[in-house]
């Protein structure tokens, strides 16, 4: 055998070590006790490998040529007291931006059925807040019932919350809620001092317990290693419950906040990231959130082949920017993709 068919049997023998016969026999199983090793094989693996593998899970759990599309409005702007490296909308620094109150009622069901007439199917509400605050419950409340009569699928980010307010929020009608885990634990105090990461997985936790689906993700191109990102996937992977959605981000690098200068992260091993989540958390949405307007449409066709299944349509993100919505139209017709 020469080295090079060597080569190509190991590669084959590792990508059927990560995903074991069951797993391949049984389209309902969820693997939840991933380790660090078996998880930076899979990063490791040549690149055509681990798309190769990335598309053969996609192509078992979902429709490859589908994209469910979201809409995210931020209802409360700015002023954020927590110190999250990233965020313009923390108090901690300058970028200029306005802090605003929290929209009416009537101004966010307008924006939602303005999603819903483009084209999305799930409306996303941010509120730049550490927690929620109890007499802030009601209001929220009635912004989720607006929202849900439109006939949309409802998420909210509020912060942290406690486990009676996830109650309320489900008895609200709200479908999602999405609390990112951002990175790795270790890497998480290089970011954010302002709360543990404990808090995250707490309010993961009560979110959970109170029976609403979970999205959660992080954060790629802050710094981090590979193994921190491979980390990051296995804690959201080995939950009880892995999440329904997993938004994976690509740092927007604001000027004012601490991040605005470090390096941008390779778009191949954003690739790579987008992939390995796919294999490791194979049911969920994998979306692609933040940071689009830097990714070429070759960049983000290779996501949508290697499992990435939601995008946000809008023209902002919360606060930053994110590609027109017919710009995305064009780049699903050259793909032969619908938007769901």
């Amino acid at each position: 055998m020469t080295k090079e068919q060597q080569n190509i049997e190991n590669h084959e023998n590792a990508l059927a070590a990560f995903i074991s016969p069951e797993y391949n026999n049984d389209a309902d199983l969820v693997k939840n006790n991933w380790q660090i090793e078996e998880v930076m094989e899979l990063f490791n693996l040549p690149f055509n490998d681990l798309v190769f593998k990335a598309m053969q899970v996609h192509r078992k759990f979902h429709n490859p040529n589908e994209v469910q599309i979201s809409t995210l409005l931020s209802i409360k702007t700015g002023g954020c007291p927590e110190n999250c490296k990233y965020c313009p909308q923390s108090a901690h620094f300058d970028t200029g931006l306005e802090k605003q109150a929290l929209m009416p009622v009537e101004k966010i069901v307008e924006s939602a059925i303005n999603a819903q007439n483009s084209g999305a199917s799930r409306f996303c509400m941010g509120a730049a807040w550490r927690s929620l605050h109890d007499r802030d419950v009601d209001k929220i409340c009635e912004i989720v019932k607006a929202v849900k009569s439109t006939g949309l699928e409802t998420c909210m980010t509020l912060g942290m919350l406690t486990e009676k307010q996830s109650q309320k929020l489900k008895e609200a009608g709200l479908d999602y809620y999405n609390h990112n885990i951002d990175s790795s634990e270790e890497f998480y105090s290089e970011i954010i001092t302002t709360r543990d990461f404990q808090d995250r997985l707490n309010t993961l936790k009560n979110v959970r317990h109170a029976g609403l689906n979970v999205c959660s993700g992080g954060i790629v191109g802050m710094g981090e290693s590979r193994e921190d990102r491979a980390k990051m996937l296995i804690i959201l992977a080995n939950l009880e419950k892995q999440p329904e959605s997993v938004p994976i981000n690509m740092l927007v690098r604001v000027k004012g906040t601490p991040l605005e200068n470090v390096e941008a992260i390779d778009q191949f091993e954003f690739i790579r990231t987008i992939a390995v989540a796919r294999i490791m958390i194979n049911k969920a949405k994998v979306r692609l959130s933040a940071g689009r307007e830097e990714m070429s449409e070759q960049t983000q066709s290779l996501c949508f082949l290697v499992g990435a299944n939601s995008i946000f349509y809008g023209e902002k993100l919360l606060t930053t920017h994110n590609p027109e919505i017919v710009k995305d139209q064009k780049l699903f017709a050259k793909l032969g993709i619908s938007g769901v």
